[in-house]
């Protein structure tokens, strides 16, 4: 195993050597001068040579990308131009409550997901696997704004049970920690529960017709032992897969979610970078999350083995 974490890890160096020189690029590529689009149109001549120094524009463009990539293998993703501030320090800053948010997703999304999908195969053709796959769908087209006014409009404004916007750490307590983070989570988690549903149905069925199944039921096994302790086990694979799969809904989720609910993490820094033009932090937060994906693929690869022994890297 130790000969397939090493392959795998060098196989994501040009996988991210390709992503830092898109990355670098997106500043270059843009239709105009860089400095003065980030300026704004009201800036002076000075506000935008300063820009323009500060981002290194005036450099030829081979130098700026080694100097650039050599900041960036050090760890330093540049400076914010409207705060000032590291982007280091920033996406540190913000780092709690996007893995909250997101710990706290995928769980939702395995907890409602998996059984239902378990389900759904052990009731195939009938009204319930009907309902249950077609709230999936539904659920799956539904775009995640819309399902976070709907929460907020019915939870927060019609019955005051739970605050519309905000975060609060889960060093102020477990129950202002989760008043303040179920509705994002359930908005995120409806999504991303849908389409792992589908899969572990899928996968469910394929189990469900093999032979040592039909063993199983004709010795006398309980459903629950067959459904939960032999086909989930089995059919455990490819719906590991669909989490790694799903995690990309989840990092794109995460931006519109902490938008609608007003929290503090990476996803709003993201948002507010675009709308002020703040490059750096841009650069450095797709630099950040492509980083996190391809360590968590790698890590979902890993589990493999835990649940299939007969897999060999």
């Amino acid at each position: 195993m130790f000969g397939y974490v090493v392959t795998r890890i060098l196989s994501a160096v040009p996988v991210m050597a390709v992503v830092a020189t898109i990355v670098f690029l997106l500043l270059h590529l843009t239709p105009g001068d860089p400095a003065t689009i980030i300026a704004g149109e009201q800036a002076t001549a000075a506000e935008i040579e300063r820009i323009r120094t500060s981002l290194g524009l005036d450099r030829p463009l081979l130098q700026q990308f080694v100097g650039w990539l050599l900041r960036i293998l050090s760890g330093d993703l540049g400076t914010s131009i409207y705060s000032g501030k590291p982007v280091t320090e920033l996406i540190l800053q913000r780092l709690e409550p996007t893995v909250s948010l997101a710990l706290l997703t995928l769980s939702i999304a395995i907890v409602i997901a998996v059984p239902t999908g378990v389900i759904a195969a052990w009731k195939e053709g009938t009204w319930v696997d009907w309902t249950l796959m077609f709230l999936a769908i539904v659920f799956f087209s539904m775009p995640i704004f819309i399902t976070g006014y709907i929460l907020i409009y019915n939870f927060s404004v019609q019955w005051r049970m739970l605050p519309v916007q905000g975060y609060r750490s889960l060093s102020d307590g477990i129950g202002p920690f989760l008043s303040h983070m179920i509705l994002p989570a359930i908005s995120l988690g409806l999504v991303y529960a849908s389409l792992l549903a589908r899969m572990s149905r899928s996968a469910m069925l394929e189990v469900l017709h093999q032979d040592y199944i039909r063993t199983a039921r004709a010795k006398g096994l309980g459903t629950s032992k067959v459904l939960f302790l032999h086909a989930l086990k089995n059919a455990a694979v490819p719906i590991i897969t669909t989490i790694g799969i799903g995690l990309i809904l989840l990092i794109s989720g995460v931006v519109v979610v902490e938008s609608v609910f007003a929290i503090p993490g990476i996803g709003r820094l993201t948002v507010d970078a675009i709308l002020r033009r703040d490059y750096p932090i841009i650069q450095g937060v797709i630099l950040f999350f492509s980083f996190v994906y391809v360590i968590i693929n790698l890590l979902i690869d890993l589990t493999y083995r835990l649940v299939d022994p007969r897999i060999k890297y």
